[in-house]
């Protein structure tokens, strides 16, 4: 790597690309517990998520457009739904269709990563109570040894579950998604502990069968700071950062056990079950310390003081709270004491008018490089997301991608953001003059004098 600070060069090899979810971008995906939630008005302004992005149909138009872009990498996740629509019973279509879309990606020197499980249940699964359920090891595990030899010679970067803390926090503690139950601690961590089970047996299942594999999850990261300079503020954002920062990582290590999670008498076949660790960023949240709220630990989320939100939510709220890419830094640190390497497999905004986006990239690629630098293992970056796409319960108003698209016609326009990217990944390089080019406001927060 270069040292010149008016251009920052990445290691051959070093990973550029997006990451997608199967329900947000396939389209027609029926069967699955959001299909249901939808139906019941779960989504603001009664929306549906229709085709999404086509890709069950048309994905390779957009495999073209990354490879135009010279993106050399693509999270996507498989869906449980189209691959085992009932129980125990498995659909050949279904997989033939995904082991097409990983040979386009192949074909256009696009490395898959495939993502197991991404928030949708097949509602057969749903009904027996989802992760709740006392077969949930069993049901996951019979899924994921199907999907893994059926697609293993296609694939050797596995995540099993994305952001198990979302999962069962917007699931059981803000009812956002469904099943839609608020405020149940012991619930979200009995969820957690038994997806804690889920992985640790899908990963021992990978490497019986591909020993060189890399398998793990992706954990979702928010940065809590304390709104005020009091005590029970900073003992505010330890809890939450705790309860959902740190839950997974312990579980797994069988560290600071919580309670209801049903893991005291199984810890060691969960211990070390990551080969990396794999970051989800997008912002941070000043959290105080509300007596009023025992349910959920005692921590209330403050709105950001920043004006670095992104767009709105339909209510009005900042969705991820303070963007704030620089995190990427705080993650890295804080967990190189594992001594894996680190994926970073989901960073954004919410953007419509692609204000925010090119500071976004600029900022982690400028932290991603400087990390490098200093001789922390990342082997990539993936930015959420190529394409708009429908953002579970808040449908098609966020508008996350590198292209617009819109969903009534499927016409896609590059975003300015989308050749900011693209010249990052052709060159595998940052310069000045990108940042110059692409978002002048900032060039100096970038590179300072």
């Amino acid at each position: 790597m270069n040292n010149d600070n008016t251009a920052l060069i990445f290691p051959k090899g070093f990973l550029w690309g997006t990451a997608s979810s199967a329900y947000q971008f396939e389209g027609d995906s029926v069967n699955t517990q959001w299909d249901e939630f939808e139906k019941a008005g779960g989504i603001w302004a009664r929306e549906r998520s229709g085709k999404a992005c086509d890709w069950w149909k048309n994905a390779e138009k957009d495999f073209d457009t990354a490879q135009s872009m010279g993106l050399n990498s693509m999270r996507i996740s498989v869906s449980w739904a189209r691959i085992e629509p009932l129980e125990g019973r498995f659909d050949p279509e279904a997989i033939e269709r995904y082991q097409q879309m990983l040979s386009a990606l192949i074909e256009r020197n696009i490395r898959p990563i495939i993502c197991l499980h991404h928030f949708a249940n097949p509602l057969w699964f749903e009904k027996k109570g989802a992760f709740l359920s006392p077969t949930c090891v069993e049901d996951f595990t019979r899924f994921v040894k199907f999907t893994v030899t059926e697609l293993f010679d296609l694939c050797d970067t596995w995540i099993t579950i994305n952001e198990p803390n979302v999962y069962a926090a917007e699931g059981y503690i803000d009812g956002n998604h469904p099943p839609a139950i608020n405020n149940n601690l012991p619930k979200y961590f009995r969820v957690l502990g038994n997806m804690a089970r889920c992985h640790a047996a899908a990963y021992h299942f990978i490497h019986k069968i591909q020993k060189d594999a890399l398998v793990s999850f992706a954990n979702h990261f928010i940065l809590f700071t304390r709104a005020r300079d009091q005590v029970f503020d900073s003992f505010a954002a330890r809890i939450a950062s705790d309860a959902f920062n740190n839950v997974f990582f312990n579980m797994l290590e069988g560290e600071k056990l919580p309670p209801f999670c049903g893991l005291q008498e199984c810890r060691e076949p969960l211990k070390g079950t990551f080969d990396f660790i794999g970051i989800n960023i997008y912002g941070g949240a000043d959290v105080a310390f509300d007596i009023f709220k025992p349910h959920i630990g005692f921590v209330r989320r403050i709105k950001p003081k920043n004006g670095r939100t992104g767009d709105l939510d339909p209510a009005g709220e900042a969705m991820f709270g303070e963007i704030y890419p620089q995190g990427i830094r705080t993650v890295v640190e804080k967990l190189a004491r594992y001594n894996k390497p680190f994926f970073i497999l989901e960073n954004g905004v919410p953007d419509s008018e692609d204000r925010l986006r090119p500071w976004v990239i600029a900022c982690a690629a400028r932290t991603i490089h400087d990390l490098l630098e200093e001789r922390y293992k990342i082997m990539g970056y993936h930015h959420w997301s190529l394409v708009d796409n429908f953002e579970w319960a808040l449908g098609y108003s966020m508008k996350f991608g590198l292209v617009e698209m819109d969903p009534a016609t499927q016409e896609r326009t590059p975003r300015p953001s989308a050749a900011f990217f693209s010249e990052i990944v052709k060159s595998n390089t940052l310069t000045e003059d990108m940042v110059w080019k692409y978002a002048p406001e900032v060039l100096r927060e970038i590179f300072p004098l």
